[in-house]
């Protein structure tokens, strides 16, 4: 019976991947043309396309999102949203979560990739962790961005949570942009893209549920650059709790016993 299974695990993963390249294809040559419109009206436009090649391809994959709001959400404002990050379906969920215009922050190196590359570096907003002169550049733009009335999302992990516990330690940029620009945070829950498609194991994409919980915005009216560490926490504690109400698979049972993870030593950015 094991064997069957993964056999047919493979098959539908096979049939993701290639229903993923196919869609992505079809709509390269809007992408391509919407590009000419500049980073603004055809950024945006490259958002929406991306909007419809996410409406046809979970149903098709038997992946079912569901947006849950625990508080009003107002998708005329604009917002630094921040969401945990621990699986390669992450990018993809961004479309069909978040249904107004926005740019998210993303790897420099993930724009190599041919076709989705072009795609990826025309709807989001690229960095090299690695090069301050780039980092720099990326907060610069997310900025001019904010200032256009269009969202930012950042994912301020970093990098996949790998420690075992509901969330790794945070980057400061999200909230040092968010009390620079006087614009509030929404933090999102991704609860359920472990259970669909584990970091590390490209074929282990499941059918299933993929929720996103909009949790209540986090205003930021007032503080300044030396309140980062506290607004800092104070969203990490709020999305860490939450994440927790919900339900996560990613808990190692050793961090699970006594152990909170936001003791962690803060990281700059």
């Amino acid at each position: 019976m094991k064997i069957v299974f993964h056999i047919l695990r493979w098959i539908y993963n096979i049939y993701a991947i290639l229903l993923f390249v196919l869609l992505m294809l079809l709509v390269f040559p809007l992408v391509v043309t919407a590009s000419f419109f500049g980073p603004i009206k055809g950024g945006n436009a490259i958002y929406r396309i991306c909007i419809i090649w996410g409406d046809i391809w979970f149903p098709l994959v038997g992946i079912t999102h569901k947006n849950i709001y625990e508080s009003p959400h107002d998708k005329k404002r604009s917002y630094i949203f921040v969401s945990n990050h621990i699986s390669f379906l992450d990018a993809a969920v961004i479309v069909k979560t978040f249904r107004q215009p926005l740019r998210a922050l993303g790897k420099k190196e993930t724009s190599g990739i041919p076709v989705f590359g072009f795609i990826y570096k025309n709807a989001i907003v690229t960095v090299d962790r690695s090069n301050p002169a780039d980092r720099s550049r990326s907060v610069s733009k997310l900025k001019a961005i904010l200032r256009k009335g269009i969202s930012i999302l950042i994912f301020p992990e970093g990098t996949f949570n790998e420690t075992g516990n509901a969330l790794k330690s945070f980057y400061d940029g999200a909230f040092r942009i968010a009390i620079e620009t006087q614009t509030p945070i929404k933090p999102v829950l991704f609860p359920d893209v472990f259970d669909r498609m584990p970091y590390g194991k490209l074929f282990s994409l499941t059918p299933g549920k993929c929720r996103a919980i909009f949790l209540e915005e986090i205003l930021v009216e007032g503080l300044t650059i030396d309140d980062i560490a506290a607004l800092r926490l104070k969203v990490y504690s709020q999305m860490e709790e939450r994440l927790l109400h919900y339900g996560i698979n990613w808990i190692r049972e050793e961090k699970a016993q006594g152990q909170h993870p936001g003791i962690e030593a803060p990281r700059v950015k």
